[in-house]
């Protein structure tokens, strides 16, 4: 759905997340933004998260710092630091906007520097992933499995990927049909959740299922 003409604001993204759809944007240097709703949805349900051994191994060595919203634009930008991306200026400047709103939020994994993140929206009991990225093997493999952990502990019950990549399917994404999604959504969105929880115990070896 072509969304170039409208004027985007960080009310109107919170409306599109509500009815299902997503913004992107053309590429980096495109002032085109465009509304997608997908015919088959990505989801990581959070009871199904499976992590390898290397990666449990990799998790426990606890070579790194796991922090939260601590430089969310910096995360978004790193999201956008490839050859290709959706993420034009426009797309940082808004989520930025939902990031002090209180409704994006970061993961972020740092050893001396950011080397790995992810980035979403929370909307209800539905977190909206963005985007991720990793300079060190397994980083961003890292922030989703904390994240994950988070999500179960502050109270949602989707989390929906956008797209089924072959990295998100390992882990144990899967596709639901758009119809799907939207029920889903619905139900979610009258959940009542919490991205920073009172209390919170971070275990993200504690929701997820091993795999060889």
């Amino acid at each position: 759905m072509a969304g170039g003409a409208v004027r985007l604001t960080p009310e109107l993204l919170l409306r599109a997340y509500a009815a299902g759809i997503f913004p992107m944007g053309e590429g980096r240097d495109s002032p085109r933004i465009d509304w997608i709703d997908p015919v088959m949805r990505g989801i990581m349900p959070l009871d199904g998260l499976r992590l390898s051994r290397s990666l449990r191994a990799s998790i426990r060595r606890k070579d790194y710092e796991i922090r939260i919203n601590h430089d969310f634009v910096g995360t978004v930008q790193n999201c956008a630091a490839r050859d290709e991306t959706w993420i034009n200026d426009q797309i940082i400047s808004l989520y930025a906007a939902l990031h002090r709103a209180g409704h994006a939020h970061s993961v972020e994994v740092w050893d001396g520097e950011m080397i790995g993140g992810l980035y979403g929206v929370s909307l209800g009991g539905a977190f909206f992933g963005e985007s991720m990225f990793s300079r060190r093997t397994d980083a961003s493999k890292i922030a989703l499995a904390w994240q994950v952990h988070r999500l179960r502990a502050g109270g949602f019950t989707l989390l929906d990927t956008q797209f089924l990549t072959p990295h998100l399917q390992s882990l144990g994404g899967v596709e639901v049909t758009r119809a799907e999604y939207h029920a889903m959504l619905a139900l979610a969105l009258e959940v009542r959740a919490d991205f920073l929880p009172e209390g919170y115990a971070p275990d993200p070896l504690a929701v997820s299922q091993q795999r060889s």
